[in-house]
């Protein structure tokens, strides 16, 4: 029962984190903090939309029960993405950031769907 609460809980979290991050970004530009990470990063506008998408598909693809391990998988790899970013533009802080959010994809996966029997 904890179990299920537990990962009930992550999983509100970061579908809320997922579907925030896709508004953030889709908006980067009226947020000058946003606008420069990504300039930092060495994200150009171009590949904005596609964060977006990806961010968004990862969000609805936490909520299916059966795309609820893909969904992790790609969030895990779109956070190691960031991260090798940030590590490549010096940001050790941004790393040291994304550690938990690395942690969080992982954890679902070993709690599993929390409506599933």
């Amino acid at each position: 029962m904890a179990r299920n609460i537990i990962s009930l809980l992550l999983l509100i979290v970061s579908v809320s984190l997922s579907f925030k991050h896709a508004w953030d970004t889709a908006h980067y530009q009226t947020n000058p903090d946003a606008l420069k990470m990504m300039t930092s990063l060495g994200i150009s506008k171009a590949t904005v939309p596609v964060f977006v998408l990806l961010t968004i598909a990862i969000g609805v693809l936490l909520l299916i029960p059966k795309t609820f391990f893909l969904g992790n998988m790609i969030n895990a790899i779109f956070i190691v993405l960031i991260m090798g970013l940030a590590l490549r533009a010096g940001n050790i802080k941004m790393v040291l950031i994304e550690i938990p959010f690395l942690i969080m994809p992982l954890l679902m996966i070993w709690l599993k769907y929390p409506f599933k029997n």
